[in-house]
């Protein structure tokens, strides 16, 4: 089955520039704040658009994107996880020192991130493996042992030619992607990755502060446990492009930032539609996105962070659902 997910590009390619071609005129976002260039989210309650003139593959919140080709067997192989932490550029405190080579190196308690998805796994009975290494990236083949892909902070060209060809045959091959916080600030040159965050990239982002988090869809996996709003603290990433053709499921309350929103490179924020986690199935695969996650303490299980328990909830709704053990990205 693999190897149709491999065959399977030419006739995507031809379908996206099909309806590509039917949303042309309208599939555009609109110019944002002047200076910034954002585009506004599309249809973010239940966007159904097919085709994207800017990314060229099928893209939205309709399952008519995903492509099941029988790459996975939970049932006989269990659900697997793939966590890639690897930095080329700044590296969040929270992931600890770099990591040995290969797959699952010996991890420091200063790991933190690395350690929390381990532990999350197995108190809900999926397997996570966790790499730096690029080349346990590099096939197709070692890809679809899993059911899904994480990305979190990764930063900068984090992968070679051979690792994003493999990730991309992957996403065809209905493989899941989950990017969490600077996993924004990753590939920028890479538009087929910018297409799988969401049409979406990191621009910059204000101070660290607490705020407020609006459940804008209490129906998807991710976000079904968790209260319509809770506070956190986080960086509030700004966005350029600003996700479109999306399901947004929640969003930062900008008015409750005692800082402000405006970031360190002069980005002035998404006034009221500040999306902060959002889903899309992608060029065959489902993608889950969140921008929260800067902070070892939202790891933290002591009560003593508000929002970590509500954080907690949300990733691991959001990988279970990009893997497929739960519903994904249902609408509001």
């Amino acid at each position: 089955m693999v190897v149709l997910a491999a065959v399977s590009s030419t006739l995507l390619v031809a379908l996206a520039a099909f309806f590509g071609l039917q949303y042309e005129a309208a599939g555009r976002g609109e110019r944002g704040p002047a200076g910034v260039g954002a585009r506004t989210t599309q249809g973010a309650q239940g966007a159904e658009e097919l085709g994207d003139p800017d990314y060229g593959v099928c893209r939205g919140a309709s399952a008519r994107c995903y492509h099941d080709w029988g790459n996975f067997s939970p049932a006989t192989d269990g659900y697997r996880v793939l966590l890639y932490t690897r930095t080329a550029g700044p590296r969040h405190a929270n992931l600890g020192p770099a990591l040995g080579a290969g797959l699952n190196p010996a991890l420091a308690d200063t790991n933190v991130v690395q350690n929390a998805l381990v532990k999350m796994g197995a108190e809900h009975d999926f397997t996570v493996d966790w790499t730096e290494d690029v080349t346990q990236l590099s096939s197709p083949a070692r890809l679809f042992r899993y059911n899904a892909v994480v990305f979190y902070s990764t930063s900068r060209d984090t992968l070679d030619d051979a690792a994003q060809t493999s990730l991309r045959q992957y996403i065809r091959g209905g493989g899941g992607f989950a990017g969490i916080h600077n996993a924004f600030g990753t590939e920028y040159n890479w538009p087929w990755y910018e297409g799988l965050l969401g049409g979406a990239n990191f621009y910059d982002h204000g101070p660290e502060q607490r705020g407020r988090v609006d459940v804008q869809n209490r129906r998807d996996s991710s976000t079904s446990g968790l209260p319509a709003h809770w506070d956190f603290t986080d960086e509030w990433y700004n966005l350029v492009p600003a996700p479109s053709r999306v399901r947004v499921l929640a969003t930062v309350d900008e008015s409750t930032l005692a800082e402000g929103v405006t970031g360190n490179q002069g980005h002035p924020g998404h006034g009221g539609n500040h999306p902060v986690a959002w889903c899309q199935y992608y060029d065959g695969g489902r993608a889950w996105l969140t921008t929260l996650g800067h902070d070892a303490k939202a790891f933290s299980t002591d009560g003593s962070y508000p929002g970590a328990e509500q954080f907690r909830k949300l990733i691991l709704g959001g990988i279970e659902s990009a893997m497929g053990r739960k519903p994904f990205c249902r609408a509001g």
